[in-house]
């Protein structure tokens, strides 16, 4: 209990967006399948990025496409909205790590309802840092933030967002609606919904 406190207090929290704030709408096998990828392939942006440039462009172009119609199925994670009000009354710095892009991640908070709680410049895209599990874009906020990664959690429902938060030195938090956990050696906290993290956070 002691050492979930510690986690939870922490003044700097950094969130995966898809799947993590939002409910999963995401299909990653039928994207791969889209781009013309191996199934066992999990990691998207390497492989156009390992295409030739027009290749590359024109799926990338597609990627972008398949992700603005998933923004528009989406809805906020319950609890999210709740977690975050906790955390800006609290005085917490918050900011998004995303394999997305940018723009898209920004046009999904407003699609959720979640847009006043993240300033434009603390959204990292793809574009904005090397791709999770590269923890450039945690460092990225943290120098922003003035902060140590002793002082942040990044929170994430999948592999890469565990992966980053221990390349950057930071807590992780990892938020698996099944309950499964498949990756407990890569968690510091495991939860099944943002609630009970909102519910867990001291005034």
């Amino acid at each position: 209990m002691a050492h979930q406190h510690h986690i939870l207090d922490r003044r700097c929290w950094i969130f995966d967006l898809d799947g993590t704030l939002t409910l999963p709408v995401h299909d990653f096998a039928a994207i791969r399948a889209e781009l013309g990828m191996a199934e066992s392939d999990p990691d998207i942006i390497r492989f156009l990025d390992s295409l030739p440039a027009a290749e590359a462009a024109e799926k990338h172009a597609r990627l972008i496409e398949i992700e603005y119609e998933l923004a528009a199925r989406t809805a906020a994670a319950p609890g999210a909205g709740r977690l975050l009000d906790r955390l800006h009354r609290r005085g917490a710095q918050v900011g998004i790590l995303t394999r997305n892009t940018r723009e898209i991640a920004l046009h999904t908070l407003g699609m959720i309802g979640l847009t006043q709680y993240f300033r434009p410049d603390e959204v990292l895209g793809r574009d904005e840092a090397a791709p999770k599990p590269h923890p450039e874009g945690i460092g990225k906020l943290l120098d922003a933030w003035g902060s140590a990664p002793d002082e942040a959690v990044m929170v994430g429902d999948y592999l890469f967002d565990l992966q980053v938060g221990r390349a950057a030195g930071t807590a992780t938090i990892h938020v698996d609606r099944s309950g499964a956990f498949r990756w407990p050696e890569l968690a510091d906290l495991a939860v099944t919904n943002l609630e009970s993290l909102a519910e867990g956070l001291t005034a």
